[in-house]
């Protein structure tokens, strides 16, 4: 058991840490700005005039995407029915513009599939050594798929420190608490003893809605930002968890 504090809150007895990935331990904003916009324009070449309002949808702003938008915060498939909506809209059936829709995003994946991954937050690396050196369990829950996951941990060689590597690979999506459950499940470690740290609206409500003894928003460099709100704390870097006792 382990406690750790920060900013002058302190969580008691913890047995594991459960991350979010993008936005909390990877910086892929500008990844998924250029797969969004990717994604935007394979459906507009199919359906022209849906490109422009479908980016707005995801939450593409110019140079940067919104963190509370769909494309930073949903699951690849609430994305991609987003994007049918928009497609269903010109008047095609809904399983026509489902299939659209995916192949759209299937195409954009297959473009960027090759791409250089997206750098770990400055300092990431050292506090997931710290507090796993410390005896805690560490887990990654995103609303990545699973094998997103899996590619994150292998290329930043982050297996020595991390125990389970979990998506949305089925209909569960953030925020349901269900999946913080299963997590706990699969880490063998009792919910009111783990921490849920996340960058998003939705990763608080899931950890609070699963009884995680306490959740901690990020937003790195600023953590006075309203959608982290109910968060127990919100901190602008991950090495403002400091452990105090072991």
């Amino acid at each position: 058991m382990v406690t750790i504090k920060c900013r002058g809150i302190t969580f008691s007895n913890i047995q594991a840490v459960i991350f979010d990935k993008d936005g909390t331990l990877e910086d892929s904003q500008e990844f998924l700005r250029l797969l969004g916009i990717k994604r935007a324009r394979l459906a507009d070449a199919q359906i022209p005039g849906v490109g422009e309002p479908l980016q707005m949808a995801l939450g593409i702003n110019g140079a940067s995407i919104d963190p509370t938008g769909l494309l930073a915060v949903g699951s690849r498939r609430e994305n991609e029915i987003v994007a049918a909506g928009y497609i269903a809209e010109t008047g095609r059936g809904w399983l026509e513009s489902l299939t659209i829709a995916r192949r759209a995003f299937d195409e954009a994946d297959e473009m960027f599939k090759n791409a250089s991954s997206s750098p770990m937050f400055v300092g990431s690396l050292e506090v997931l050594k710290n507090l796993s050196e410390a005896g805690l369990k560490l887990g990654i829950l995103s609303a990545a798929t699973t094998a997103a996951v899996q590619k994150f941990v292998k290329h930043h060689e982050l297996s020595d420190w991390i125990q389970l590597e979990m998506g949305v690979d089925s209909t569960l999506h953030k925020p349901d608490p269900k999946l913080f459950l299963q997590a706990c499940e699969k880490l063998g470690v009792n919910p009111a003893a783990t921490l849920m740290v996340g960058d998003s609206a939705g990763d608080i409500q899931m950890g609070k809605d699963a009884g995680a003894a306490g959740c901690i928003g990020i937003c790195w460099g600023n953590a006075e930002v309203n959608h982290l709100e109910k968060a127990d704390v919100a901190i602008a870097s991950l090495d403002e968890m400091i452990i105090v006792a072991e």
